[in-house]
């Protein structure tokens, strides 16, 4: 059984229950290694592939049931538990478990684990799962090789990829496995895994507190992936012991001195990252946002751009900022440069496409042109106004002739009689009456002079001109 995991203390075993947890000062596993889940009930996240009877179970060997085990491949993003399922599994009684990574295994070793899988098999009645981590690197004919041994039932396939498998995984062995999808882990999840970590005994062992600051900086940081979470822990708590001066006395216990507070400025140091002071759900919410809008609407693209990257380095929704883009570039920028509206849409269309931090890129493309495009706010203010007017009860009836005509009755009532139809009228503009008798007259859109709504300015002029019969 392959496993470097297996060789570490385990605390629930009777005999090993006086032995005292490691110091700081003793060589060990890495954080995210000793706290690697020893059952499924101990992994974070990933509720709706871990319910009873779930084919995860049923290979772990902690549910029975008529069906037998099935290959199975895990596609997620890196941290959301893939390898850490893997080793679960690998507990699982009455089993081999083998594990080879894509990146360093050839066909050889795939066919030398098929060989003794078969062995182990036919001599030993034993059932051999092969993890291999990376699957969407190996070729069309390293996975071939696999195929006898998962349609034969020789070996039971564990396979992870970050890469979609539908695309780097042949369809022969996509048919002969079931395709599990990984979420992205919750911040309360990776909340909880780094509560579990402070005390547990395989963790820090209550030898350090996490204060709330440093916790959510280190949330920040971790972007979903629970291994860089712990990883980020471990740095943090290492930095918090060295400024505390007093491991040396810890080699005694946890008990002999008291736990070491680990701070924002220990999680800052370890990560080389500080922490961004911005509260998602407070005021720096709000004051950033609106600094955001204010800089893209003064044509500041320095302090746009600023306000942008602050944002994303807190961890704030980007969906959330490009739906405030799209609502500038109509607000702000308007007709004076309409093609800021299109971009503002592509962006946010990319964002939910690609995601981050590439997304980044589209949005920071669409801040540079919103923040440099001539400005107009003249639409807003039109609709601002028009809204208003409504409002106050200017709303008369429509005029007869732009009455719907079209049902039975209605040219009794007169609608739609005299109507022009404006593609028949010279330039394609009829001279006739559009708004409400209590509207006639009334300007709501005025263009500005600047981009280009300074060339439209004189065509709408014009229009209205044409429109309320006015013209010379």
């Amino acid at each position: 059984m392959s496993a470097s995991l297996f060789d570490l203390p385990d605390p629930d075993e009777p005999d090993r229950e006086e032995t005292p947890a490691p110091s700081r000062g003793r060589g060990r596993a890495p954080l995210a290694v000793r706290m690697r889940p020893r059952t499924l009930d101990e992994v974070v996240g990933q509720k709706h592939l871990l319910r009873a009877g779930s084919p995860l179970r049923v290979l772990a060997g902690t549910d029975a049931g008529p069906a037998g085990a099935n290959s199975i491949i895990l596609w997620g993003p890196p941290g959301t538990g893939k390898t850490t399922i893997a080793h679960v599994i690998a507990r699982g009684h009455g089993t081999t478990f083998v594990e080879l990574s894509a990146i360093t295994a050839g066909v050889k070793d795939v066919r030398r684990v098929m060989d003794e899988a078969l062995t182990d098999r036919d001599l030993h009645g034993r059932s051999t799962v092969l993890f291999l981590d990376e699957i969407h690197r190996f070729t069309k004919a390293q996975q071939d090789a696999l195929l006898p041994g998962v349609e034969n039932g020789w070996v039971i396939l564990v396979a992870a990829t970050t890469e979609n498998p539908s695309f780097s995984v042949i369809s022969p062995l996509l048919s002969r496995s079931l395709m599990l999808t990984l979420q992205p882990l919750d911040r309360s999840d990776i909340a909880d895994l780094l509560d579990r970590a402070v005390t547990d005994r395989r963790g820090l062992n209550g030898e350090v507190t996490l204060d709330e600051d440093a916790k959510n900086h280190l949330l920040d940081m971790a972007g979903g992936d629970a291994r860089k979470a712990l990883t980020s822990l471990d740095a943090a708590a290492g930095v918090a012991f060295s400024h505390d001066g007093t491991e040396s006395d810890r080699e005694a216990g946890p008990r002999a001195v008291g736990p070491v507070t680990i701070t924002v400025e220990h999680a800052e140091e370890a990560l080389n990252r500080a922490a961004v002071r911005y509260d998602k759900q407070g005021d720096q919410h709000y004051d950033v946002i609106s600094a955001f809008i204010k800089s893209i609407r003064g044509s500041d693209v320095d302090a746009a751009m600023h306000y942008l990257a602050r944002m994303l380095e807190a961890g704030e929704d980007p969906r959330f900022i490009a739906r405030r883009l799209i609502i500038s570039a109509s607000e702000d920028v308007g007709m004076a440069d309409p093609t800021a509206l299109q971009t503002a849409v592509a962006a946010a269309q990319a964002v939910q496409l690609i995601g981050m931090p590439e997304g980044r890129i589209p949005l920071a493309q669409a801040v540079t042109h919103l923040a440099t495009s001539p400005k107009s706010n003249a639409s807003y203010t039109a609709i601002n106004e028009a809204i208003a007017d409504v409002r106050a009860g200017k709303a008369g009836p429509v005029p007869t002739h732009l009455r719907d005509g079209h049902y039975k009755g209605a040219a009794a009532l007169g609608h739609g009689d005299g109507y022009l139809y404006a593609h028949d009228q010279p330039n394609a503009v009829a001279s006739q009456q559009y708004p409400p008798d209590e509207l006639v007259g009334r300007d709501y859109y005025r263009p500005t002079p600047y981009g280009h709504e300074r060339d439209l300015s004189p065509r709408v002029q014009r229009l209205r001109d044409i429109i309320r019969g006015d013209q010379p």
